[in-house]
């Protein structure tokens, strides 16, 4: 049974519709407002809070600490400053993704992880034979996302501290002055946009709330929920599990599995890293192989088959506000063959477009390429034209100023 978040005495009575959603055992927001684009607008122009608590969490200390975590992801730990942070996939054995997530280098030997799943079993596991302690600390470490163009002005002001030598992907603790509570803070976010996630220990998440949302109120800041959040992290080309791709730990099938060469993270595998790591020598063939057999890749539908669509049912055009999570069919422009899925797909309003992440057959992942996508009106199925373009699609210089 689902509980509410640490933070949910005060975003229970924010919430009037009261519409909520299943996150991790607890309860989260879909909106507040009565309409979710009121959130987006929130974030995209002025500053949002979004109750990010349910991520799994878990801090890694111990002598050994750097060697756990360069020995489970896919990218080189070594080269992680004190004070820096990772976004990285880690796999299985066959180099299939698990899940994706952050890494915090605290200290030297020790390391804070977060994580769409659980992940606990998984790093004890991989411990075997190092000096490390695991602890999960999901229950016991409330966070927030601070996202929008004006969330550093809110940040400076809860906190009395300059925050703009904070670079992207990189941490510190602060403290906010109302209640002098201590936190810590990540230029990090799932928006595309200026932001920051704001860590802080559970027994102070309500305070911790207060403090943000009084510095907040002269920039307009607004809880959102994750239906706005889902939007923003659409455009952003970021990648959901269970929905753009499953977990290794949940494929009932081969098929089901994902490389991190499949999902648009192959940037982010170090193969010629010095530490060995899970999944790296099938990583390894499935790149002499010539790669994987699917490529994530972004895609731009055709407004006026949209449009057509409608018409020949004798209705207006119409497209969701919010994003389709359901996979819906891929073909080659004109033929039967299906060559793929889109993921997620929606309508993006700062680009007035709709919008889509597919997976895609190895030959329709260059930008321009062609395809049509399944497009079902009032129970008829027909296509629309679509066309592979470059992610993410919306990239605010302000996300890494």
């Amino acid at each position: 049974m689902s509980i509410g978040s640490p933070f949910h005495e005060r975003t229970a009575p924010l919430n009037h519709k009261q519409q909520w959603r299943e996150w991790s055992g607890y309860w989260a927001s879909s909106a507040y407002a009565d309409a979710h684009d009121i959130e987006y607008n929130a974030i995209r122009e002025a500053a949002a809070l979004i109750d990010v608590s349910p991520l799994y969490k878990y801090r890694v200390t111990g002598r050994d600490a750097l060697a756990l975590v360069d020995r489970v992801i896919t990218r080189d730990a070594s080269k992680m400053a004190v004070g820096q942070v990772y976004y990285t996939p880690w796999c299985d054995e066959h180099g299939m993704v698990i899940d994706d997530g952050t890494v915090h280098r605290v200290a030297e030997d020790e390391f804070f992880w977060t994580a769409a799943d659980p992940q606990y079993r998984w790093l004890t596991l991989n411990a075997r034979g190092l000096k490390v302690a695991i602890d999960d600390v999901t229950e016991s470490m409330a966070a927030v996302a601070l996202q929008g163009p004006f969330a550093r002005a809110v940040l400076e002001e809860a906190t009395e501290e300059p925050f703009g030598e904070l670079r992207y992907f990189r941490r510190r603790d602060s403290k906010l002055l109302a209640g002098n509570i201590e936190v810590g803070v990540s230029r990090t976010g799932y928006t595309g946009d200026l932001g920051y996630e704001v860590w802080i220990p559970v027994q102070r998440a309500a305070e911790a709330w207060d403090a943000l949302m009084t510095a907040g109120r002269a920039y307009g800041i607004r809880p959102a929920g994750m239906l706005a959040l889902d939007v923003t992290r659409l455009e952003a080309g970021l990648v959901l599990l269970e929905v753009d791709y499953t977990s290794a730990r949940h494929a009932l099938n081969p098929e089901q599995n994902s490389s991190p060469f499949e999902i648009g993270m192959g940037k982010l595998v170090a193969l010629d890293k010095g530490a060995d790591f899970v999944g790296r020598l099938a990583l390894q063939r499935e790149q002499a192989r010539g790669g994987p057999a699917r490529r994530l890749v972004g895609v731009q539908l055709e407004w006026n088959d949209i449009e057509r669509s409608f018409s020949a049912r004798g209705l207006p055009p119409a497209i969701s506000a919010s994003v389709d999570r359901s996979a819906v069919p891929v073909y080659a422009p004109g033929g039967i063959r299906q060559v793929g899925k889109l993921t997620s797909h929606g309508w993006s309003p700062i680009l007035k477009q709709a919008i889509g992440l597919a997976s895609v057959a190895p030959a329709f992942d260059k930008l321009g390429a062609k395809l049509d996508v399944e497009w079902t009106v009032e129970g008829h199925r027909g296509r629309v034209a679509a066309a592979v373009v470059a992610m993410p699609f919306l990239d605010l210089p302000r996300k890494r100023a």
